[in-house]
């Protein structure tokens, strides 16, 4: 696959951790919003779910999924994202695991969504990332991706996300790992433009 096009272009990306770890979480705390309600309106989430946040980081989205009334569980490698999204969520009903996208803490079939939002561009492994997936959702879950749209040739910060092109790239990996009716739209949360890639496990 071109390197233009892979979905994962930062996957070399050292992580979160010490002072700039707290202080970039922190920073995550804000303006995140309109996307976690974006992603909990896309997978309907309700009450009767278990839903699972790849790269929760503070838990904006883990929050959102309870304030709908859903079991929730966030992942993330970086234990300090951890440690704010607990400060934050002081309430029954949530979880939080070390982990990350190629080794989920979760059983086989315990989650009825799963979602990444704006972390799968750092994720290190598509493919391994895409089987957790595939393992931890039960029959018929729902699968759901953000990333900020980005420019063709983007560098920096402003290359944090995906082109089109990078966004239908991992749709054919989520198909070559079995989840079905995947699709890729470009939405708006807030003022942000996402690009978005939804699927299920059949």
């Amino acid at each position: 696959m071109p390197t233009t096009i892979v979905p994962n272009h930062h996957a070399d990306h050292p992580g979160f951790r010490g002072l700039p770890g707290l202080v970039a979480a922190l920073s995550f705390t804000v303006g995140r919003g309109a996307t976690a309600r974006l992603a909990a309106e896309l997978t309907r989430v309700g009450p009767d779910d278990r839903v699972v946040d790849i790269g929760c980081g503070p838990g904006t989205a883990v929050r959102e999924a309870r304030r709908r009334g859903a079991a929730a569980t966030g992942v993330d490698p970086a234990s300090v994202m951890l440690r704010v999204g607990r400060l934050l969520s002081r309430r029954p009903g949530i979880t939080w695991a070390v982990g990350s996208a190629e080794a989920l803490p979760v059983p086989d079939g315990a989650a009825t969504v799963v979602w990444s939002l704006a972390t799968v561009h750092h994720w290190r492994d598509v493919g391994e990332g895409l089987a957790e997936v595939h393992r931890v959702l039960e029959p018929g879950g729902r699968f759901l991706v953000t990333e900020r749209r980005t420019r063709p040739g983007a560098r920096g910060l402003a290359s944090h996300g995906w082109t089109h092109d990078q966004a239908e790239a991992f749709a054919t990996a989520c198909r070559t790992a079995g989840l079905v009716d995947v699709a890729v739209q470009a939405r708006r949360a807030g003022r942000r433009s996402i690009l978005v890639v939804t699927a299920r496990r059949a």
